[in-house]
């Protein structure tokens, strides 16, 4: 009984060492990820300050885009009146 419980203690313990190095592998993956993330956003920056200094009459991205009609504030004492 007593070399029953080594052994699961053995195979507990193996279980936990290659959890952890699964853990510290991943860990390294996501580093690696997260760097290439902000490298091609930096690369893409770069890459849309060069495009504006070329053609610097086409607009952003964001005013292509036909606004939207707005709502003007109207104060409650003009309607008052």
């Amino acid at each position: 009984m007593l070399a029953f419980q080594w052994w699961l203690t053995g195979g507990a313990v193996l279980v936990a060492v290659a959890a952890f190095a699964r853990a510290r592998h991943l860990a390294k993956r996501l580093e690696r990820m997260s760097e290439s993330y902000w490298e091609l956003r930096y690369e893409i920056s770069q890459l849309r300050a060069r495009v504006n200094r070329l053609d610097p009459e086409q607009p952003p991205p964001s005013e292509s885009a036909p606004a939207a009609a707005q709502t003007a504030f109207v104060p409650l004492s003009s309607l008052k009146r």
